[in-house]
C-alpha cells in the first residue's frame, strides 16, 4: 500500500477500533446496566445526525468558542510579559518561581467557588478560570523561548549599541514566537478541557450548559452526541494551532 494511502487510512482505522471497543463495552454492561443502551455508539451517531440540524447546538458552540478565544487573548496578554520577565531576569525568576509552581499546580476548577463569590454568576468567573488555566503554558514556553536564544545574538546586539527596546523587538520577540505558539496550542487544549465544567457555573449558554440541559431532559443519546461534538471541535482547534505554527515556521 502506498504511503499516502496509509497516511489517510491510519486515522480511520484508529476511529474504527475506538467505535468497535465502545460497542463491545456497552454490550458487556448492558444486561447489568440497562441505561447503558442510551450511550451506545449507534444511538449516539443517530443523535449526532439530528444534532447537526439543531440550531441550538450551533448557538451554544458559538458561545463556547467566544469564551475560549476571549480567555486565550487574556492568557496571551498576561502570560507573554510574565514569561519574558522570567526569561530575562534571573532575580525575578528566583523571586516568583516557588509562588508560580504553587499556583500552577492548583486545579483551575478548585477556584470555581472563589470565582463565583468574587465575580458573581455569569461569564466573568468563566473567563477567569479559563484564562488562569491557559496562562501557565504560555508563561513557561515564553520563558523557555527567551532562554533558548543564542547568547551570541545578544552579545552582537550589545556590541552594536542596540537599545533594550531594539533588542526586545528585533531579537527576543521574534525568537520566542515559535515557543509561544507551542504554548498557545497547549493553552487551547487546557482551556477546552476546563471549558465544559466552567460553563456549569450558572451561564445560560455554551456546550457545558447544553450537556447539563441534556442530562436534565434525560436525553442521554444527545448528551453523548454533544460529547462527541466537543471532541471534534477540540481536534479542529488543535489542528488550527498546529497549522498556525507550521505557517510561522515556513516564513522563517
Amino acid at each position: 500500500m502506498k504511503p499516502n494511502a496509509l497516511k489517510y487510512l491510519s486515522p480511520l482505522l484508529g476511529l474504527a477500533i475506538f467505535f468497535i471497543a465502545w460497542h463491545i463495552l456497552i454490550a458487556l454492561i448492558r444486561d447489568d446496566t440497562p441505561m447503558a443502551g442510551y450511550f451506545a455508539p449507534i444511538e449516539a451517531l443517530k443523535a449526532a445526525a439530528n444534532l447537526a440540524t439543531n440550531e441550538a447546538i450551533w448557538l451554544h458552540t458559538l458561545d463556547s468558542l467566544r469564551r475560549v478565544f476571549t480567555a486565550l487573548f487574556f492568557a496571551l496578554i498576561i502570560g507573554t510579559p510574565i514569561g519574558l520577565a522570567l526569561g530575562v531576569s534571573r532575580r525575578f525568576e528566583q523571586s516568583v518561581n516557588l509562588l508560580f509552581q504553587f499556583l500552577r499546580m492548583i486545579s483551575p476548577l478548585s477556584w470555581m467557588p472563589v470565582a463565583v463569590i468574587a465575580l458573581g454568576v455569569g461569564d466573568a468567573p468563566v473567563y477567569f478560570l479559563l484564562a488562569f488555566a491557559g496562562s501557565w503554558s504560555i508563561i513557561l514556553n515564553a520563558a523557555g523561548g527567551v532562554k533558548a536564544i543564542d547568547p551570541k545574538w545578544l552579545r552582537l546586539a550589545k556590541s552594536l549599541s542596540a537599545t533594550k527596546t531594539e533588542v526586545l523587538l528585533r531579537i527576543i520577540l521574534p525568537a520566542i514566537v515559535d515557543h509561544t505558539l507551542i504554548g498557545v496550542r497547549l493553552a487551547i487544549g487546557i482551556i477546552w478541557i476546563v471549558l465544559v465544567p466552567a460553563e456549569m457555573l450558572g451561564v445560560q449558554a455554551g456546550l457545558g450548559y447544553f450537556i447539563l440541559d441534556c442530562r436534565d431532559r434525560m436525553d442521554y443519546s444527545q448528551l453523548v452526541a454533544a460529547i462527541l461534538w466537543i471532541g471534534v471541535l477540540g481536534a479542529i482547534l488543535d489542528f488550527a494551532a498546529r497549522f498556525l505554527r507550521r505557517q510561522w515556521q515556513g516564513k522563517r
